[in-house]
């Protein structure tokens, strides 16, 4: 892959345990989970970079994993596999993302600003530019979960694009509002492309992605079906679509079940040894491939399960607090239970006030 990017994402796939109860989940996470768990991979090997000053468009059908990618891009939720390169500060719009329901408007703007890396006195110089083109109102002093999608979507884009970021992530942020303030968005996204901003555009409007977008990544049930050019690859993303809206009831449904059940079906390992073998043949003469290939699919991820390592730790740590609970409970010093470990299951002897030896 090219060097000068901005963001390399490489090999990434994204695995999902398909608990059925938060008991499940909390055994699988110390690894006593014995029963197998169904997994689904929402992304399956997805790999491409985006250029500086660059605005990237994502689409595809809903489940396709588009907004996956982009909360992987912008640090909200890790990867299983791969590498993210991330050279710049992110910002990420989406309807709701990052707004606290319990807060109002107005402390929401401070927290997601104070969150950014901006000082209250940056914050203050910002704060009436952000409220201007929000233009929610008194709605600014009240929770924001009496927000409609709407105004979260207002605020959050607002938010966004005032604290300056490097990269800009719209997620489906502007299918909801009224015409006066998505053309303020657009103006706003079309100021910062003149100023050489990287920006990845996630929509299901082909309109929207042939006006903004340079490039477009099509992401078909995890994987990267085609990226390229606009024009192209919108022309055959439409082709699909026709395509599919032809297809019967019945059709659709085993369409989809069939991709879904690929996305449960999909082998990591056998993923990592396709990547082994093409860069062997790529490079015949490189050595330890194998070994490099697992670093660069593990080495940057962020472990979801304890390892067997911090399971060792935890249950040791567990122990010693059960024992020293127990030997504050029988009475007996410290010293005397490792001299004599027996003692733990012996009464204590004690001598009351009267002089009397009791037990």
């Amino acid at each position: 892959m090219a060097t000068d990017y901005k963001i390399k994402v490489q090999n990434v796939t994204k695995e999902y345990d398909l608990f059925k109860t938060q008991s499940e989940k909390l055994r699988a996470f110390f690894a006593i989970n014995q029963k197998p768990v169904p997994h689904f991979w929402s992304l399956m090997g997805i790999s491409l970079d985006i250029k500086p000053g660059e605005t990237l468009g994502l689409i595809g059908v809903n489940g396709s994993g588009k907004s996956t990618l982009s909360n992987i891009i912008s640090g909200i939720i890790p990867q299983t596999t791969g590498v993210v390169d991330v050279r710049g500060d992110t910002s990420i719009i989406a309807i709701g993302a990052g707004l606290r329901g319990n807060l109002s408007g107005l402390e929401n703007i401070r927290l997601k600003a104070l969150m950014q890396g901006l000082t209250n006195e940056e914050i203050d110089q910002l704060m009436d530019d952000i409220v201007s083109f929000a233009d929610i109102g008194d709605f600014l002093y009240q929770p924001v979960k009496s927000y409609s999608s709407g105004m979260k979507s207002r605020l959050g884009f607002s938010i966004a694009v005032h604290v300056n970021p490097d990269i800009l992530i719209i997620d489906e942020a502007l299918s909801v509002g009224d015409d006066t303030f998505y053309q303020k968005c657009v103006d706003k996204i079309s100021e910062f492309k003149a100023e050489g901003k990287t920006i990845i555009f996630v929509s299901h409007s082909l309109k929207q992605i042939e006006m903004l977008c340079d490039r477009v990544a099509w992401i078909h049930y995890g994987t990267l079906k085609e990226v390229g050019e606009t024009a192209p690859i919108v022309k055959d993303y439409r082709a699909f679509v026709k395509w599919f809206k032809g297809l019967d009831k019945k059709q659709k449904k085993q369409f989809q079940r069939k991709m879904k059940e690929a996305q449960k079906a999909f082998d990591i390992d056998a993923y990592q040894a396709s990547v082994v073998e093409e860069r062997q043949k790529q490079s015949p003469d490189e050595k330890n491939v194998a070994a490099k290939v697992k670093k660069d699919f593990y080495g940057s991820v962020i472990s979801e399960k304890m390892s067997l390592r911090s399971r060792i730790l935890t249950w040791v740590v567990l122990l010693a607090f059960v024992m020293v609970c127990w030997v504050n409970i029988s009475g007996h010093s410290l010293t005397e239970v490792l001299s004599d470990p027996t003692s733990l299951v012996q009464p204590t002897s004690h001598v009351d006030k009267t002089g009397s030896l009791n037990k």
